[in-house]
Parts: structure tokens; C-alpha cells; sequence
């Protein structure tokens, strides 16, 4: 079992309930160790260092900001002059590559997380649901994952 876990400073370390970041994180290493556990699988989590989907700090605290006036995660990154995604997902099939992991079962909501994985020469047999309870603060920001990135959330 594998998760590609882009670095949220607001999320993963500062708690924001902004994202559902921080608790994907901690959902992925107790999915991991229960598959170790259970299975005798074993797991690898592969701590990316693209905050902001890429974009950096200041420009998601940027991007926070326009989202406090009332626009969702891809307005607001638009408004900036950025990509709604910048994420380089082929350094991951290589850090699997380098790990001899060339087949995996992916922990991800993110088909398109999958497709590059995939088109870096990565098998990955099963794409393992990551799904999490919205609360008041991010349930906007889930609908735009799902609505407008595609994401395979409920």
C-alpha cells in the first residue's frame, strides 16, 4: 500500500481545518500499519515536498485568502495567475522505482494521482478509497476536489 502525501504545513502540522490534509495523513500511516499488521503487507508513504498542490506556501496562503472572499480552491488559484495543479507526480514513480516498488495498491481519491503513476510505468493494481468526513470548514473545498478535480468522493 502506497500514499503520495503532498506536504501541508496548514494541514499536516498546524491542524487547518481548511483541508482534510492532516487527516488523510494520520489515515494513511494507521492503514498502512494495520495492513502490515493484518496482512503482513507493508506500506510506503511518500512525504512529497509540494505544498499548495504544488504552488508553494506563500501562494496558498495567498490562494487562502481569495478563498476567504469566496472563491473555491481553483478560482482562487486562477486569480493568481497559477495552475490548479502543479504537482509532479512522475518523481514519485521514480522514488517507487528506486524503492523496487513497481506494482502497488494506491491510497487516493486522486484518479489523477493513478494516471501518472501509471504513465510513468507504475502498475497500480488497485486504487484503495481515502475518504474522510467533511466538517464545517472544509466541506466546500471537498466539493471543489470532487467537482472540479475530479476526485471519486462521495
Amino acid at each position: 500500500m502506497v500514499r503520495l502525501h503532498s506536504e501541508c504545513l496548514t494541514g499536516d502540522i498546524l491542524g487547518s481545518l481548511k483541508c482534510d490534509c492532516g487527516p488523510q495523513l494520520d489515515a494513511a500511516l494507521h492503514a498502512m500499519a494495520h495492513e502490515a499488521r493484518d496482512n503482513g503487507g507493508w506500506g510506503v508513504l511518500l512525504y512529497m515536498r509540494q505544498e499548495g498542490r504544488g504552488i508553494g506556501l506563500i501562494n496558498k496562503l495567498r490562494a487562502y485568502r481569495l478563498q476567504d472572499q469566496g472563491f473555491d480552491t481553483v478560482e482562487a488559484n486562477q486569480r493568481l495567475g497559477l495552475p490548479d495543479e502543479a504537482r509532479d507526480f512522475p518523481v514519485a514513480a521514480r522514488m517507487l522505482e528506486l524503492l523496487g516498488a513497481r506494482r502497488i495498491r494506491l491510497l487516493t481519491n486522486n484518479p489523477a494521482k493513478v494516471g501518472a503513476l501509471t504513465a510513468a510505468g507504475i502498475t497500480v493494481s488497485e486504487r484503495v478509497p481515502h475518504q474522510l468526513p467533511e466538517n464545517p470548514h472544509n466541506a466546500r473545498y471537498l466539493t471543489t476536489k470532487r467537482d472540479r478535480s475530479g476526485h471519486l468522493l462521495i
